[in-house]
């Protein structure tokens, strides 16, 4: 297939449902969970626009960024620091409609208004998580979780 993505306008869940199998073709036969990890953060970016898209991997006790798209930042993330951190050491979706008013965020980039982050699995232990941030409050909700939960589940470990 070539790299190329067909992007659409409209309703965020047929964005979603039309998105999800060109991100299928871009991982089909990749092994790198590097190289699919940055497919994802690059196709997620391009097609909604959004501010930050990325991946912390756990390693050595604590998340390190991975394939990203969008500015610069965090490089280390302890465990229940933060969005990121909580998603983590909770093992669940978190969405935050504000990030001034979660306890302990973070703050990689002062743009950064809202935030979903969604716990990566290997089995039944959290190997990484996928952090998403909007300069719009409120920006996520359950659509998003219940797609982008799908999409990180195509990461094969």
């Amino acid at each position: 297939m070539a790299e190329d993505l067909h992007l659409i306008e409209g309703d965020k869940k047929v964005i979603y449902e039309h998105l999800i199998p060109q991100i299928k073709a871009l991982l089909e036969g990749e092994q790198d969970i590097i190289a699919n990890m940055g497919n994802i953060c690059a196709a997620l970016k391009e097609q909604f626009k959004w501010l930050w898209v990325g991946f912390y991997i756990v390693k050595d006790g604590e998340l390190v960024l991975g394939p990203f798209q969008g500015p610069v930042a965090c490089t280390r993330i302890k465990k229940g620091k933060g969005v990121c951190g909580t998603t983590w050491q909770e093992e669940k979706t978190i969405i935050v409609p504000n990030v001034e008013e979660f306890p302990g965020h973070i703050a990689c980039s002062s743009l950064s208004v809202s935030e979903i982050v969604i716990p990566v699995f290997n089995g039944k232990e959290v190997i990484a998580v996928l952090d998403v941030d909007s300069e719009i409050e409120g920006h996520f909700d359950e659509i998003d979780q219940q797609f982008l939960e799908e999409i990180v589940s195509f990461l094969k470990f």
